[in-house]
């Protein structure tokens, strides 16, 4: 019976641990968000743009807008949002799960006019973690960029130890 006790703590205490686990995990998409997309995003699921009520979908490099009564995903936006300007249109980050779902809630939300609307796209900012994108016109120094990061974390790991030679 201590047995079976004993096992039901350790399931228990393991379920727990694997919970608590999984909502502290951290995820980061910044290589895999579009360039057109907001600077200071550590991780995006779903732009909304209100200006075409459509959704980019950045995990899978999608779009997805209403036609012909139905939600379509591709990865290009219909003939009719030909020369729409992705950079300066205003886009709203959604991290939930499809949510074109509820997409009259969002254009309640969002459809309203802002006035001088500006956020800096991923393409002209010259932090080093957003040359990680592929089209970003900085992205030859990714490499370069993390082998810094790579040394100052080290070189942070090993600050304030003096390896035990105090005064010389």
């Amino acid at each position: 019976m201590k047995r079976i006790l004993f096992f039901a703590i350790v399931a228990a205490f393991s379920l727990i641990t694997a919970n608590t686990n999984a909502q502290v995990s951290v995820r980061i998409n910044v290589g895999a968000q579009p360039i057109w997309g907001p600077v200071g995003y550590e991780h995006v699921e779903y732009y909304y743009l209100p200006d075409i009520e459509a959704y980019y979908y950045v995990p899978r490099h999608k779009y997805v807008y209403m036609e012909d009564g139905r939600w379509r995903s591709r990865s290009s936006l219909p003939v009719r949002y030909r020369g729409y300007d992705m950079y300066s249109t205003r886009k709203v980050i959604i991290n939930e799960p499809r949510p074109y779902l509820r997409h009259n809630e969002y254009r309640e939300r969002y459809n309203k006019p802002v006035e001088h609307y500006h956020e800096q796209p991923i393409r002209d900012s010259h932090e080093g973690r957003y040359f990680e994108n592929r089209y970003h016109p900085e992205h030859a120094k990714w490499k370069e960029y993390k082998k810094n990061q790579r040394e100052h974390e080290r070189h942070e790991g090993h600050e304030g130890h003096d390896n035990g030679r105090r005064g010389h």
